[in-house]
């Protein structure tokens, strides 16, 4: 009977050896298949995301290439403005240019030389007037201290009317675009 008892003593404690022992790879297949599962929503979910991710390098390819070509447009509308922007400015003066032309087309002779002089100088107001809507204005400086940056003092002169530093005589005309110096005058300065 003892050795029944050990007997089934043994075979209980190899019963529970291979209960344990197959525990853990019944606990493995059931690691492994929850691996497996794991793997397939992990897999989905890096398909999900590979798919979003090359959605996005797609619409980014796009919006670089849309400013690519904005920023081309851009430029060339650019060069084409500062191509044409005197294109106002001249369509306006044609019209003095041609009455210039016919002015000296027509050439005086005797009495005939005041009207002449008259329509000269009905174009040169016409030229003055198209150049003064545009913002040209001529600059006074007879009688006005020197200023290097509207005067350019091509000599010095002694005056007793004028005080030193006074512009005395204007040998060019100076002129102002809007607020911008466009030609200095060619001035003599007192000394």
């Amino acid at each position: 009977m003892k050795e029944e008892q050990s007997f089934a003593a043994e075979e209980q404690e190899q019963q529970a050896t291979t209960a344990a022992e197959q525990e853990p790879v019944n606990e493995a297949g059931a690691a492994e298949a929850q691996a497996e599962e794991m793997t397939d929503q992990e897999q989905d979910e890096i398909a999900r995301l590979k798919a979003e991710a090359e959605e996005h390098q797609q619409r980014f390819v796009r919006a670089q290439a849309d400013f690519d070509n904005f920023r081309r447009r851009t430029q060339k509308e650019k060069e084409e403005l500062a191509k044409y922007a005197s294109m106002k400015l001249v369509t306006e003066l044609v019209p003095v240019i041609d009455n210039f032309e016919r002015a000296m087309a027509t050439v005086p002779e005797g009495s005939e030389v005041e009207s002449f002089s008259k329509g000269i100088e009905m174009i040169f107001r016409q030229f003055e007037t198209v150049l003064n809507n545009e913002g040209l204005t001529s600059m006074d400086t007879v009688g006005q201290p020197f200023n290097p940056e509207f005067h350019q003092a091509i000599m010095s002169v002694e005056s007793d009317e004028y005080e030193e530093g006074t512009v005395v005589e204007e040998v060019q005309k100076g002129y102002m675009l809007k607020d911008k110096v466009l030609r200095p005058a060619m001035v003599k300065v007192s000394s």
